[in-house]
C-alpha cells in the first residue's frame, strides 16, 4: 500500500474504500465494582462500529488480556465502508489544541508511529508526512493562538508562535497579509493513511481471536443498570458484558437504541483535489495550513486538497455524499485560498469528495468512558473530525475501563459523559 504522497489524490479516496473493504471481513460463523467487573468476564464485548476507533478498542483489549474467557466481537453495519469517516478522512495528526487532554492523545498516536515496526512487525506503515501544521491567525485571535501554544509547549509540543517576518523566511509561498502571527508545529504533526492505521490494528485484533460480524446492531435488551445483550438485524443476539458505542456519525442513534441521547451527529464535510502545475517545491512540502478564515489545504504528492468547515447557519445536509458543493470551492474556499496563497490563483479542481464528522454538537470535544447509569455501556464518541488521530489513546482508555476498571495511563475523566447529562461543555477551540 503507497502511502499518501506516492497516489494521486484524484484515485485515493476510491482506494480507500476498496481496500477498506477487502482486509476488513471475512465469514464469521460502568465502571462498577470489582466483583460486577469479573461476573463480566464470562460474557462478550460487542464493540459497535468497525473503522478506526472500533478496531483500536479490540486491539487494546487484546493487549489487556480481555480474550481470557470470553469473546470480542465487532459489527460493522457496511464492510464495504462506503460512508466510513476513516476512509473519507484528511488523515491530519496534530498536537495544536486547546485542551490539554487532546494534545496528550495525539502524543500517544506519535508514540505509536514512532515504534509502529515495533509494534506491527517490519512491514508496518501508515505514510507519515511529518510536514507539520501551520495556524495563521487575524488580529482578533493572536491572544487565543498564544494562549493555545503556551499550553502545547507546556505538555511538551514542539509548537512555535511565529510573527509575519519569520512566517515569511520560513514559507516564502505564503502571503502575510492580514496575518498576524502563525504557530508551526516543527515535529509530532502532519498526516497518514486513515486506512493503513485501521488496517493494522484491525488485522492485529483478528489474529489475536477478535471477530468481526458484518451486521447491524437494531437495539439493547437492558435489565437493570447494564446491557445484557445486543440484537442484530440478521436476528442474533449477542450476551454483553461490556459494549462500547464506537460508532462514528452513527453514535447518537446507537445510543438512542439503549435509551441514552448522546449528542452526536454527523456533519457533511467536503474535501477538493487541485492541480496547481506552477507550485514551488517549497509548496509541496508545506505543513498542512489553516487560514484565519478556516480554510485548509496541504500537499497530496504532486496535487493538494483543501477544504472549509461552514459556520452553523450554513452547514449541509447530512445526507447523500456523492453529491458535492462545488459552489463552496468557488466562491469560499478557492478566493481565501488564491489571497493567502497567490500562486494557487491558478488552479484546477480534479476530484473533489465529502465524509462526514461524528459531530459533538455540546462542545465537539470526545465523550470517553461508561453511562454513570448502564454501568457497561462505554462511549468512544463525538470526536468532531479528531478520531483517527485520537484513536489510539480513546481505544487504550476505553480498553483500560473495560478491564482494568479505571483510567491507567491517561486521565480522560473529563471527557466522561457526565458532563454530557450536567450540560457542562468542555469546548475545545481549535476545531479544523
Amino acid at each position: 500500500m503507497h502511502p499518501p504522497g506516492f497516489v494521486k489524490a484524484k484515485f485515493a479516496l476510491c482506494r480507500r474504500v476498496r481496500l477498506a473493504s477487502q482486509v476488513c471481513f471475512g465469514t464469521v460463523p460502568g465502571v462498577g465494582s470489582h466483583r460486577e467487573r469479573m461476573a463480566s468476564r464470562s460474557k462478550d464485548i460487542v464493540i459497535v462500529g468497525g473503522s478506526v476507533i472500533g478496531c483500536a478498542t479490540a486491539y487494546y483489549l487484546t493487549q489487556l488480556g480481555a480474550l481470557d474467557g470470553r469473546r470480542i466481537v465487532v459489527v460493522e453495519k457496511d464492510p464495504s465502508f462506503a460512508t466510513c469517516s476513516t476512509a473519507r478522512s484528511a488523515g491530519g495528526v496534530r498536537q495544536q489544541f486547546s485542551t490539554p487532554e487532546n494534545i496528550l492523545m495525539s502524543q500517544v498516536m506519535i508514540d505509536l508511529l514512532r515504534s509502529l515496526k515495533d509494534r506491527f512487525g517490519p512491514d508496518a506503515d501508515v505514510g507519515f508526512q511529518e510536514q507539520g501544521y501551520l495556524i495563521l491567525a487575524s488580529r482578533d485571535g493572536v491572544d487565543v493562538l498564544r494562549s493555545n501554544v503556551q499550553t502545547q509547549r507546556a505538555h511538551g509540543a514542539d509548537v512555535h508562535l511565529l510573527d509575519p517576518e519569520a512566517l515569511s523566511e520560513r514559507f516564502p509561498w505564503l502571503s502575510t497579509e492580514g496575518v498576524a502571527c502563525g504557530s508551526f508545529g516543527a515535529s509530532g504533526e502532519g498526516w497518514i493513511d486513515p486506512v493503513s492505521l485501521t488496517t493494522l490494528f484491525r488485522t492485529a485484533a483478528r489474529a489475536a481471536g477478535v471477530e468481526y460480524l458484518a451486521d447491524t446492531v437494531t437495539g439493547f435488551e437492558v435489565i437493570g443498570q447494564s446491557v445484557a445483550a445486543v440484537t442484530l438485524a440478521s436476528g442474533s443476539r449477542l450476551s454483553a458484558g461490556a459494549v462500547v458505542n464506537a460508532a462514528g456519525p452513527s453514535a447518537g442513534a446507537i445510543a438512542a437504541l439503549a435509551g441514552i441521547r448522546l449528542p452526536v451527529e454527523p456533519r457533511k464535510r467536503y474535501v477538493y483535489v487541485i492541480d496547481c502545475r506552477a507550485a514551488p517545491e517549497a509548496l509541496r512540502q508545506a505543513p498542512l495550513t489553516i487560514d484565519s478564515s478556516g480554510v485548509w489545504f496541504r500537499p497530496e504528492g504532486q496535487l493538494f486538497i483543501t477544504g472549509v468547515s461552514p459556520d452553523e447557519a450554513h452547514e449541509p445536509p447530512a445526507v447523500d455524499l456523492d453529491e458535492i458543493d462545488y459552489g463552496l470551492f468557488e466562491e469560499e474556499v478557492w478566493p481565501r485560498l488564491a489571497a493567502r496563497v497567490p500562486v494557487f490563483e491558478s488552479i484546477k479542481v480534479v476530484n473533489a469528495w465529502a465524509g462526514f464528522y461524528d459531530y459533538n454538537t455540546l462542545d465537539q470535544n470526545a465523550i470517553i468512558g461508561p453511562h454513570p447509569e448502564i454501568r457497561n455501556f462505554y462511549f468512544a464518541n463525538g470526536f468532531s473530525g479528531h478520531g483517527l488521530q485520537q484513536s489510539a489513546a480513546a481505544g487504550r482508555a476505553v480498553a483500560e475501563l473495560i478491564v482494568l476498571g479505571e483510567f491507567q495511563t491517561l486521565d480522560l475523566s473529563r471527557f466522561g459523559y457526565e458532563r454530557i447529562a450536567e450540560g457542562r461543555p468542555l469546548r475545545e477551540l481549535n476545531v479544523i
